[in-house]
């Protein structure tokens, strides 16, 4: 009976941490976009809404907004002082720092727009407004070819190397058998090409839906090939005939996974050129956006 008594707490505390392993899994894959259409939601509320609001930009609630969002921008600037500054290094990870740069790059602009009631005003102020949702809208870009470089949002960097050593390991694997010699040198072929020298930043998005299109194209058909080679093997090899049918399961399941991997390789290459690109053209907004939000503000107090 205590035995019994016993195992219960332990299974309990099991279920609990299966439990929160499966919502912590959900956050990872799903949390940012759940957070990017609620942000949505919000701004095409405060839109429909913008007639029946009393909110002026030049006191009140507005211009408490306006001080709020620009004060969460200007917080979002210590995420590139904790990646810069190596005495900051003990002031929590990374991946908590670029979180929180996420969230308050999202909800600075949102309180922005509710402080300008979503309307225009005059050149400077319209200026600092378009600074900041350019900035917003790359940021969202930006952290999805960061995703696509990384495994998952928060983890170390994937090189192609280590991609391009699992797919190596795969070829090596011996589910093609040495009668399916034309699928290894297809294989082998488009293995090639991907793992060849990038050809710069369009030629990369470009080879990456190249690839994308052959690796579907040639799986239909290798697929085709290799019920083709077995009808003929089984016909002079009763081993082969009593197993046909495992072997082409196993051998599409291979392609599958193989044809994954190459595509996973060509699209990391791609992702890594337009994330570098990204990046050289984020900063200057950032920049420019901190520049035109000081610039208002000085405005706005001086006149």
């Amino acid at each position: 009976m205590n035995g019994i008594s016993a195992t219960v707490p332990a299974a309990r505390a099991q279920t609990d941490t299966g439990t929160w392993q499966n919502l912590r899994s959900l956050y990872t894959r799903y949390g940012a976009l759940a957070g990017y259409l609620l942000a949505a939601l919000v701004v095409y509320i405060g839109w429909l809404g913008r007639d029946q609001r009393n909110i002026h930009a030049e006191y009140g609630l507005g211009y408490a907004l306006g001080i709020l969002g620009g004060t969460l921008m200007l917080i979002v600037l210590l995420y590139y002082l904790r990646k810069r500054v190596r005495w900051l290094a003990g002031f929590g990870a990374m991946q908590h720092w670029f979180r929180i740069h996420m969230i308050l790059g999202i909800v600075g602009p949102v309180l922005i727009l509710y402080h300008c009631n979503f309307e225009l005003g005059d050149l400077n102020s319209n200026v600092a407004l378009y600074c900041t949702l350019l900035v917003a809208g790359s940021g969202v870009l930006g952290r999805y070819l960061y995703a696509g470089i990384h495994h998952g949002l928060y983890g170390s960097k994937a090189t192609l190397q280590e991609m391009a050593g699992v797919l190596e390991q795969s070829v090596s694997g011996g589910h093609v058998s040495a009668l399916m010699a034309p699928i290894r040198e297809e294989l082998a072929g488009i293995d090639r090409r991907v793992l060849a020298p990038s050809p710069g930043i369009i030629g990369s998005v470009v080879r990456h839906l190249g690839i994308v299109w052959q690796t579907r194209r040639s799986y239909r058909r290798l697929v085709a090939l290799t019920r083709q080679e077995i009808m003929q093997k089984s016909a002079s090899s009763a081993v082969v005939g009593q197993h046909a049918e495992r072997l082409e399961a196993t051998i599409s399941r291979y392609l599958q996974e193989h044809f994954s991997q190459v595509r996973q390789v060509a699209r990391f290459n791609a992702f890594e050129r337009l994330f570098s690109l990204w990046h050289i053209v984020h900063v200057p907004f950032f920049v420019m956006m901190i520049l035109s939000g000081l610039f208002h503000v000085f405005a706005v107090h001086l006149y």
